[in-house]
């Protein structure tokens, strides 16, 4: 579940426009998490994560819904709370990125500057997720 610091929505003073388009965008995140569910090329949490954060801002029940999920919730509360990104979704992401980075090279780059480019950004967004814990601190 969300940490009580989490704000709530009533009391950020957003302008009813404001709010339902947060509350849009939070659903079409939402859409494109469930389409990655399916679609191996897509990430699933990383649009959970800006579907949460909209949520967050718009509507008190879908921020709970979507971190009380079965499935999803689990992962969103990790990464809240620790930071988690679990080890097969950084293998994923690494293979996933490797394999973007090889079809531009090998497809579409005329030059090598956008493959050095994209491969720095790669490398370094690789760097990130590699350094995040893989599980959630045990106990003591």
């Amino acid at each position: 579940m969300p940490d009580a610091k989490d704000p709530d929505p009533d009391e950020l003073n957003l302008s009813p426009l404001a709010r339902h388009a947060l509350f849009a965008l939070g659903w079409v995140f939402v859409g494109l998490g469930a389409i990655g569910a399916f679609l191996p090329v897509i990430p699933t949490v990383p649009f959970l994560l800006v579907a949460a954060w909209a949520f967050a801002k718009s509507s008190k029940r879908w921020h709970h819904w979507l971190y009380s999920h079965p499935h999803y919730g689990p992962y969103l509360v990790a990464w809240d709370k620790y930071g988690v990104i679990p080890m097969s979704a950084k293998v994923l992401s690494l293979v996933m990125m490797t394999g973007g980075w090889a079809f531009v090279t090998i497809f579409v780059a005329e030059s090598w500057e956008l493959p050095v480019g994209l491969g720095v950004i790669h490398l370094l967004v690789a760097t990130y997720i590699v350094t995040r814990p893989s599980k959630p601190p045990t106990p003591e």
